[in-house]
C-alpha cells in the first residue's frame, strides 16, 4: 500500500501502513464532528462539511493554516503527530496545522489552535498560500488550500497529548540535512513541500522575525 502526494510541483510516494484505520476507527473521534469550510480554487466559501466527511476518499477542498514557530535561535519548533491520527500519525510536522470551523475567522483560529495544541501565544504573519492534495493510503487524503504563517517564541512549550506524540526545535540547516537524507519519509507531505518554499523565497522574513 502507499500515501501519494501530488503537489502543484511534482509526485512523492511512500511506503504506509493499512493497519492504520482499524486504529484511527477505535481512537476518540469526537473533532472529526467539526464542521469545516469548503472552498474553491480561489478561496471562496461553497459550503461547509464534517472534519471526517472532508478527509474520506480523496478528500473534498477545504479551507486549512499551517503555522511555524522559530525561536530566538531560528531554530523551527516541530511536533510529532499522535498515534491517534487519522492521516499521517507518528510523523513529524510543522509547528501546528488545522483548520478554520464553520463561521470562524482565520486570525481567530490561527491563534487558537496555537494554544490549544502548544500553550503558546505569539504573533502571526502570513507569509504564502497554497493547494494540495495527499493520499494516505485507502484510510483518507489531505485536499486542503492552505495558509502559512509564521512566528516566533520562547514560551514554555505545553502540547496537547492527544494531538501531539513528542517534540523538537531543530535549526534550518539540520532539517535540510535531514530531509535530504535516509530520515526524508518522516515528515508529512505538505511540511515539505512548505519548509521548501518557506525557506527558498521566504528566508528574509524568517530571519526578520
Amino acid at each position: 500500500m502507499v500515501h501519494v502526494c501530488s503537489p502543484v510541483g511534482g509526485a512523492r510516494v511512500t511506503e504506509a501502513g493499512g493497519a492504520q484505520a482499524r486504529l484511527w476507527a477505535g481512537s476518540d473521534n469526537s473533532q472529526e464532528a467539526e464542521s469545516l469550510i469548503l472552498v474553491d480554487e480561489a478561496d471562496r466559501e461553497v459550503g461547509y462539511m464534517s472534519k471526517a466527511r472532508c478527509h474520506e476518499g480523496r478528500g473534498i477542498l477545504h479551507r486549512a493554516f499551517s503555522l511555524l514557530i522559530f525561536n530566538d535561535r531560528g531554530e523551527l519548533l516541530l511536533q510529532r503527530r499522535s498515534a491517534a491520527k487519522r492521516l499521517w500519525p507518528h510523523y513529524w510536522s510543522n509547528s501546528c496545522c488545522s483548520h478554520p470551523r464553520r463561521a470562524e475567522g482565520m486570525e481567530t483560529a490561527i491563534h487558537r489552535r496555537l494554544y490549544e495544541e502548544l500553550g503558546l501565544a505569539c504573533p502571526l504573519q502570513f507569509v504564502f498560500k497554497f493547494q494540495y492534495h495527499a493520499q494516505f493510503d485507502d484510510v483518507g487524503a489531505e485536499n486542503e488550500l492552505c495558509s502559512v504563517f509564521i512566528g516566533r517564541s520562547n514560551g514554555r512549550v505545553r502540547v496537547d497529548d492527544n494531538e501531539i506524540s513528542d517534540w523538537r526545535w531543530v535549526s534550518p540547516e539540520g532539517l535540510g540535512d535531514e530531509m535530504r537524507g535516509a530520515g526524508a519519509e518522516r515528515f508529512t507531505p505538505w511540511f515539505t513541500m512548505e519548509w521548501e518554499r518557506i525557506w527558498r523565497d521566504h528566508r528574509p522574513a524568517v530571519q526578520a522575525l
